[in-house]
């Protein structure tokens, strides 16, 4: 199944029913009145957070949900049928917005979450609201409202406490098989891992994190170079950034170089998320020689001017491993525990998240739009019939339900 973190529906909550016009008609019932029902509402547009979906693929293909609309009234004051309500099921983690206002509708953060994204229309009234004294037959009812219709933006962001990131094999994916249940794949060739993947770090009794691991960065990320900023954005919800570093890289590079540029493309990206606390592991330690391990791991924490956590592992080996994991337990808790007792705090922290998704969704919408450009100049000198575009947003596909 393909990893989809974005895509655009258009929903289009059900019409009302009509109320109609209707008078009581039986024998031995004299001057019976007007008994005309209301119609039906129309089915409301529902998001919900499913614990059993992880991707958005489905709605590239599929675009379109529109809910029935309410039956209409009936004779003898019944009102029509209420229509059915739509649930589009999405994974935790995705942010729904408004494309016509830019509103962020809503956030699916747990498990059943469910939010209401288009109002159906009420029924319209029969004949019956309208008699009085001096009009006993009325012949007026009105027809039933206009559900709501809205082109709607899912964005898919992992729910994470930690982000992995680093240079391609630096040894993210290896870590996380470490330390959770995750199984990502490993090799030893770049871009080994081409989707974020989510590892439960269980410390013990009710005490456990989530680690994301983010596919590997390269130089010129920000600007869309290598996975560019498809999968950088997911790093936006984390409370911790652990930034790994191969110490004895395969092609002979600088680990101080390499960790340069992973901090470079995330300041440039967005300065908001380099100010995330961050941890430097220095990996594959067991590369090195014995003696070599602290003067290689000392110059490069040194080089770097490195004032915050620093950790010494072999993720192929364990060696260290689990003195990071219990490191980002307790910082975790006490940031936890803080937000609880601490309601300047928590409100602060709320505050710096908020910012941080607007600052990462203006950037990814900016990169995005300088590559349309890019894809239209590049259409304007070239033939229609000969241009290759992979594109499938051409496919779309209406769903209605029974």
């Amino acid at each position: 199944m393909r990893f989809i973190d974005e895509a655009v529906v258009t929903v289009k909550a059900g019409d009302g029913g009509n109320g109609i016009v209707s008078f009581r008609r039986e024998k031995y019932v004299p001057r019976g009145g007007p008994d005309g029902g209301d119609g039906g509402s129309g089915g409301d547009v529902y998001v919900i957070a499913d614990d059993n979906t992880n991707t958005l693929v489905d709605y590239r293909y599929t675009r379109r949900y529109d809910a029935k609309r309410g039956e209409n009234g009936q004779s003898k004051n019944c009102s029509g049928k209420g229509a059915a309500d739509i649930l589009l099921p999405v994974p935790i983690g995705t942010t729904v917005i408004d494309t016509e206002t830019d509103e962020v509708i809503g956030d699916m953060t747990e498990i059943g979450q469910k939010l209401l994204v288009a109002k159906g229309g009420d029924g319209g009234l029969g004949n019956t609201h309208f008699k009085s004294s001096t009009n006993q037959a009325p012949r007026k009812a009105t027809s039933g409202f206009e559900g709501e219709l809205k082109v709607l933006k899912l964005e898919l962001k992992v729910v994470a406490d930690v982000g992995l990131i680093g240079l391609p094999n630096a040894g993210k994916s290896t870590f996380i098989r470490q330390v959770s249940a995750a199984k990502p794949k490993v090799a030893d060739y770049p871009f080994t891992t081409i989707v974020p993947n989510l590892g439960v770090v269980d410390i013990g009794r009710h005490r456990s994190f989530v680690m994301a691991d983010i596919p590997g960065l390269i130089e010129g990320a920000s600007d869309g170079a290598g996975l560019g900023i498809r999968f950088l954005k997911h790093v936006a919800r984390t409370r911790r950034l652990l930034h790994v570093v191969d110490v004895q890289p395969i092609d002979g590079s600088n680990p101080v170089d390499n960790a340069r540029v992973i901090l470079n493309e995330l300041a440039r990206f967005s300065p908001e998320l380099a100010n995330l606390p961050q941890i430097l592991v220095l990996n594959k330690i067991d590369q090195l020689l014995d003696e070599e391990v602290d003067e290689v791991c000392e110059r490069i924490v040194a080089e770097l001017e490195w004032t915050g956590e620093v950790f010494r592992t072999s993720t192929l080996t364990g060696d260290g491993v689990d003195a990071v994991k219990y490191y980002l337990m307790n910082e975790i808790e006490l940031e936890r525990e803080r937000e609880e007792e601490d309601p300047d705090f928590a409100a602060a922290q709320k505050a710096r998240f908020e910012r941080l998704e607007a600052e990462v969704r203006h950037n990814t919408e900016a990169q995005k739009e300088a590559y349309r450009a890019a894809r239209r100049a590049q259409r304007e000198g070239t033939d229609d019939d000969d241009f290759d575009d992979d594109d499938d947003s051409d496919v779309e596909v209406v769903y209605a339900p029974y």
